[in-house]
């Protein structure tokens, strides 16, 4: 289905900086919203339901699985998250351009279902400096950080399946890269078109 807005997948590995681009993406760009993920996993520091992520049961994960309500789902690390099917639409529909922050699996699930999606894949500049970030945060244990290199092994194998490939070694031209193909996607043909149906109407473009 064709909305005025836009969809934007951004995937990683965990430690590649994914979250802290699309933060500061947002900060800049008011037309950037984000969507709230339902997930089984218990918070982590500060973090509130409704706000980081929509925090379930299994119980009730699964029950919204059963009932459509994901417009993708996944493990990842060992517990369930999922992206509301109804929250996507809702919002591109009043014209916002939507970002999913996701793992490879739904982005590709996303895809499938949304053919003008935008996939963007963010890689670190090696894998010793993404050891060091992940040690850095001081979230996980030596165990969960080993299993999370074990993880972006796979998940980096994907990224050729994306339309876009951002390496995050300095995070100002990183963003600088996130901003331009947020920008890029907006001054296509089709999406002005959706976008400005008056304007080409006017133009008797329509």
């Amino acid at each position: 289905m064709d909305y005025p807005g836009n969809l934007f997948v951004v995937a990683a590995p965990s430690g590649a900086g994914k979250s802290s681009l699309v933060k500061a993406l947002m900060e800049l760009d008011s037309r950037v919203q984000p969507t709230v993920s339902h997930t089984t996993r218990p918070p982590r520091g500060q973090e509130k339901h409704g706000r980081e992520y929509f925090f379930a049961s299994v119980q009730e994960f699964d029950a919204m699985v059963l009932g459509d309500a994901f417009v993708e789902w996944a493990h990842v690390h060992g517990q369930r998250y999922g992206t509301s099917k109804k929250m996507i639409e809702d919002r591109m529909a009043q014209g916002a351009d939507v970002v999913l922050e996701i793992d490879y699996q739904g982005a590709l699930q996303i895809k499938k279902m949304y053919a003008n999606a935008v996939l963007i894949f963010i890689l670190p500049p090696s894998w010793e400096e993404l050891r060091s970030r992940l040690e850095r945060r001081g979230e996980d244990s030596p165990e969960i950080i080993e299993l999370r290199l074990q993880n972006a092994a796979v998940e980096m194998a994907q990224a050729q399946e994306f339309d876009f490939v951002i390496i995050n070694e300095v995070f100002d031209r990183a963003l600088f890269d996130l901003k331009a193909v947020v920008h890029a996607q907006r001054l296509k043909y089709h999406v002005q078109r959706r976008a400005r149906p008056d304007t080409f109407q006017a133009l008797k473009m329509a």
